[in-house]
């Protein structure tokens, strides 16, 4: 190869001539062809000097198309996808490495043995390899997910909407989990109360539900009724003749706090028949909202109830007949040692049990509700039976309210019965 005649002061090359035809202008056109020295040398003085902002040590060309054909590295950080693997994998098919003409390069026999053990792998077959067993990793990954069956966000619809508040429900529901544990009542209070028993107890909440009934009240305010009454009782004892005016003192308190069209004490006093005067009823009131410290946000079965249906994706059957359930709960004493949140998630399953035919609890559900279906169904047995009885005896205020077409019939709905059978 010919050597540059850059390298030779004497001799006038193309670049030196435009440099004499400009020197014609500058003071410094009759030194160009003394004073110029070739690249290579001033690169080699500026790679040893100190760093300056006019100084810039660059590779030669070989070396820069080296670093160009070179194939990309596998560890990228954009995410490996199917699609991003077969573009990598037609580039590399379709851009084969080609090596220039000064590189030093054997032909290899691939027949001899001896030569093709000892020769490595080419790089893009590595590369294509390497994403091919990536994306078999993301299928292997992909139908785990499918197996186990996500679970759906079930606020994705309402995002537009402000009354969901999509942007706090989340943080609301984890104080209700916390404030449910520091509302619920001792499940025994009863032996406290000398006068009273919880036979007692379960007339008057049958009867309640019925004046809810005739008063055309919000659900959440006979829910919030039963809450504001267990919570009285567990610390204050009463007599029994003053317990049906507990009863409606708490309604009162209950429908000041949820309705917007709130019952006047008249009404509430002919409803009981005229027991109790309109003072009694106003100092009632007085005792119950200062021994409760005037905290009547306490969360109730009904909070839960709404929250828990969406994720059930409910329908209308199903959510009349999770009220139903829940409903009968209320009046039953027992069931004071389930906190609201389980008592809300074990009506909805024995509803969709009793629906179905079959057990049914879905991956959505136990995310939102945080119970699975093994916590659920001794709870839910006890609901399966109240609902086989629940037409007999001499309380059946929930039943002939759920026996009527505005409640859908939900009380003439067969009980799961198999939920019974299938106990251990």
């Amino acid at each position: 190869m010919a050597g540059s005649d850059e390298n030779n002061p004497g001799v006038i090359g193309p670049s030196q001539e435009v440099g004499l035809r400009a020197g014609a202008r500058g003071k410094f056109a009759a030194a160009t062809g003394q004073n110029r020295r070739a690249l290579s040398i001033v690169n080699r003085d500026v790679v040893g000097a100190p760093p300056f902002p006019c100084a810039v040590k660059k590779r030669p060309l070989s070396e820069r198309n080296a670093v160009s054909n070179k194939i990309p590295s596998t560890h990228v950080h954009r995410p490996i996808t199917r699609k991003f693997a077969a573009e990598m994998a037609n580039k590399l098919q379709m851009k084969p490495e080609v090596p220039n003409e000064s590189d030093d390069f054997t032909i290899i026999d691939l027949d001899d043995p001896k030569e093709s053990n000892d020769t490595e792998v080419p790089m893009f077959e590595r590369h294509v390899e390497s994403m091919l067993e990536e994306i078999d990793r993301m299928e292997e990954v992909e139908m785990e997910d499918i197996a186990e069956g996500p679970f759906l966000d079930i606020d994705n619809g309402d995002k537009k909407n402000p009354l969901a508040v999509v942007e706090y429900i989340d943080d609301l529901y984890k104080f209700y989990r916390k404030a449910e544990c520091t509302g619920c009542v001792p499940p025994n209070y009863m032996a406290q109360q000398h006068d009273i028993n919880e036979k007692m107890r379960a007339i008057l909440i049958d009867w309640l539900i019925e004046v809810h009934y005739k008063f055309e009240l919000m659900e959440e305010t006979l829910y919030l009724t039963v809450k504001v009454i267990d919570r009285f009782l567990s610390v204050h004892q009463v007599v029994r003749k003053k317990l049906q005016l507990v009863g409606i003192t708490a309604m009162l308190l209950a429908c000041k706090y949820e309705e917007v069209s709130v019952p006047v004490v008249e009404d509430l006093i002919l409803i009981s028949d005229k027991a109790y005067s309109r003072k009694e009823v106003l100092d009632m009131e007085k005792l119950m909202i200062n021994t409760l410290q005037f905290n009547l946000s306490s969360p109730t079965p009904y909070v839960f109830m709404r929250r828990f249906l969406k994720a059930a994706q409910s329908n209308k059957k199903l959510e009349l007949l999770s009220f139903f359930m829940i409903e009968l709960c209320l009046v039953e004493y027992e069931m004071l040692k389930f906190p609201p949140s389980l008592l809300a998630a074990a009506a909805i399953f024995t509803a969709q049990c009793t629906i179905g035919g079959f057990k049914h609890w879905s991956k959505t559900c136990e995310w939102y509700t945080n119970y699975k279906e093994e916590q659920l169904m001794d709870c839910s047995r006890m609901m399966v039976t109240f609902h086989q009885k629940a037409g007999t005896g001499k309380l059946t205020g929930v039943q002939r309210k759920y026996c009527t077409s505005k409640y859908g019939y939900a009380a003439k709905t067969e009980p799961a019965t198999f939920l019974l059978e299938a106990k251990s």
